[in-house]
């Protein structure tokens, strides 16, 4: 039996959740959907996804490598989304890191709609 709370905290299996969007079978159709997605593909690896929803003028910032090694160094605990508007999500991101210390990625994620899709372009870090 799939387990009922997605990674991204919504009660939803992974599999009826994130998983079809981080697979390319639907669209994330809003910026907080776009993002919890986004936590699911660092919690279960799936670099490429983040890649291709990052937006083209921001790729350059962050390595595949640089990015698959903070996901899989990270043990991804759950996630709290705090504020939402169409443009912008605020969340924190529990993990443990690879010292196992508990640790909080707090952000206000800017996210833009081009050409009928969603990506996230930068954030604000507290």
């Amino acid at each position: 039996m799939p387990n009922k709370i997605c990674h991204c905290g919504l009660i939803k299996s992974f599999q009826y959740c994130c998983e079809p969007i981080i697979n390319g079978i639907q669209k994330a159709t809003t910026a907080e959907a776009l993002m919890r997605s986004r936590y699911s593909a660092y919690a279960t690896h799936k670099v490429d996804y983040i890649f291709a929803t990052t937006h083209v003028t921001q790729r350059k910032f962050n390595t595949r490598e640089e990015v698959l090694n903070w996901a899989t160094s990270n043990q991804w605990q759950k996630l709290e989304v705090m504020e939402v508007t169409e443009f912008k999500v605020q969340f924190k991101a529990f993990y443990r890191d690879d010292q196992n210390e508990n640790c909080i990625h707090h952000e206000l994620s800017n996210f833009i709609f081009e050409n009928g899709t969603w990506y996230y372009v930068d954030g604000e870090f507290y």
